[in-house]
């Protein structure tokens, strides 16, 4: 099937065509922020996915180097220079913050780019002696908020909402 398949009856026996034809009548490219479209298990999951991952990287580093955040200033590695209380500040900014936005849906892959610098960070600068096994925690929050960056939100996100009203606001 040729383009004839999108176009209408009348503009195939004239040979003339609208650009718009292929907009009404044939299929559209959806994203995982399409909201005119029923929730599928796909949505539910990368929900599941955002809620989890976010909640175990709040937990495990995010919340105790807030709430300790004179001790972990002693503690924190500077691996490019900055200073401990900025390197913190960073820190506690992709590891707070960032899961917060995350969670909710909201510029969801603008606020991985953090989290994914501060793992790779982590990983490769921080802590190269890790072999896998030891560094497998942060390999699989590299692996989820990567997915997170591919995928995006899905349908179930505050963000999607937003997106009728701010159209730019569904990529990011």
């Amino acid at each position: 099937m040729g383009m004839g398949a999108f176009m209408r009856v009348s503009q195939m026996r004239t040979g003339y065509w609208k650009p718009d034809a292929i907009n009404r009548m044939g299929p559209r490219s959806m994203t995982t922020t399409d909201v005119d479209t029923p929730t599928t298990a796909a949505d539910v999951a990368l929900c599941w996915l955002r809620m989890t991952g976010c909640l175990l990287l709040l937990s495990v580093h995010g919340i105790p180097k807030l709430l300790h955040f004179h001790h972990e200033l002693g503690l924190i590695e500077d691996p490019f220079g900055m200073g401990s209380f900025l390197t913190l500040s960073l820190a506690v900014f992709a590891e707070v913050l960032c899961p917060v936005f995350i969670v909710l849906g909201v510029l969801t892959r603008l606020a991985t780019l953090p989290v994914l610098f501060l793992l790779a960070v982590s990983v490769i600068w921080v802590h190269p002696e890790w072999s896998l096994g030891e560094g497998q925690f942060a390999w699989l929050l590299l692996i989820v908020f990567s997915t997170i960056l591919i995928a995006g939100p899905g349908r179930l996100a505050l963000g999607t909402g937003l997106s009728r009203r701010w159209p730019f606001l569904r990529e990011l």
